[in-house]
C-alpha cells in the first residue's frame, strides 16, 4: 500500500485529495496544524520524524492574506513564504531520502494562476506561488534520475472556501461569467489531476506546472 502526506488536508482541495486517495486504497498522513505547523521549520521536522515510508507529498497547504505593496508587512510576508513555499521546500527534503532509496516517488505541489498571472493585492502570493513553480522544476532536475517526478498543479477559480473569502459573490459570478467553461471548478475536480501525476500511471511527466484553470489562462 502507498502512504501520502497531505498537507492541508482540512478541508477545500486538501480534503477532497484526501477522501479520494482513502478511497482508492492509498494510506494518507493528514497533519493538523497543531500537528505540524507549517510556519516553522522545527515543526515539520518534528514531525517528519513520526512518519515513514512516504511514497507520495502532496504540499496542499497554502495562505493568501489580501496585501497591496503598500498594505506589506515583513511579518505577513514572511508568514506567506514560509507556508506556500518554504514549507513545501523542507517537505521535499525530509521526505525524500526514502523515495530515493526505494527509487520511488511523486511528490504534486500546489501553485496557483496568481503565480503567472495577478491582480490588486495579490503581490505576496503571486511571489510565493512563483517560487513554487520554480521549486518544482528544480526538484524535478535533481529527483527525476531517482523516479522521483515532481510536478505542480495550478489551479483557477475553485468553489473554497478561500475563493469565498476573498470574493463576493458578486465577483465570484462575474469571475465564472469571464471563464470559458463558465463555472469554476469543484475541489473533486482538482483531486482527480492530482491523484493522476500522483499515481503509477504517471511515468513520464516530471518538472511541470499544470494550469487547471477553466480557460482562465486563455483569455
Amino acid at each position: 500500500m502507498n502512504k501520502a502526506l497531505i498537507t492541508g488536508a482540512s478541508r477545500g482541495i486538501g480534503k477532497a485529495i484526501k477522501e479520494l486517495f482513502e478511497a482508492r486504497g492509498i494510506f494518507v498522513y493528514a497533519p493538523t496544524r497543531s500537528e505540524m505547523d507549517l510556519s516553522s521549520a522545527e515543526s515539520i521536522k518534528s514531525y517528519i520524524s513520526t512518519v515513514k515510508d512516504v511514497d507520495i507529498l502532496i504540499n496542499c497547504a497554502g495562505v493568501n492574506n489580501l496585501a497591496s505593496i503598500d498594505e506589506l508587512t515583513d511579518e505577513k510576508f514572511e508568514e506567506m513564504l514560509k507556508v506556500n513555499l518554504i514549507a513545501q521546500t523542507l517537505l521535499i527534503k525530509y521526505l525524500t531520502p526514502y523515495m530515493k532509496e526505494k527509487r520511488y516517488g511523486r511528490i504534486v505541489n500546489f501553485s496557483s494562476i496568481w503565480s503567472e498571472f495577478s491582480k490588486e493585492r495579490r503581490i505576496m502570493y503571486s511571489i510565493a506561488k512563483s517560487g513554487v513553480n520554480g521549486l518544482t522544476t528544480a526538484a524535478a532536475v535533481e529527483l527525476s534520475k531517482y523516479n522521483i517526478l515532481t510536478n505542480a498543479v495550478a489551479p483557477g477559480f475553485v468553489n473554497t472556501e478561500m475563493t469565498s473569502k476573498n470574493n463576493t459573490p458578486e465577483q465570484i459570478k462575474a469571475l465564472s461569467d469571464a471563464l470559458p467553461i463558465k463555472r469554476m471548478a469543484e475541489p473533486c475536480e482538482i483531486a482527480e489531476l492530482v491523484y493522476f501525476l500522483a499515481s503509477e500511471k504517471n511515468t513520464f511527466i516530471t518538472g511541470q506546472t499544470i494550469f487547471a484553470d477553466g480557460g482562465f489562462s486563455c483569455v
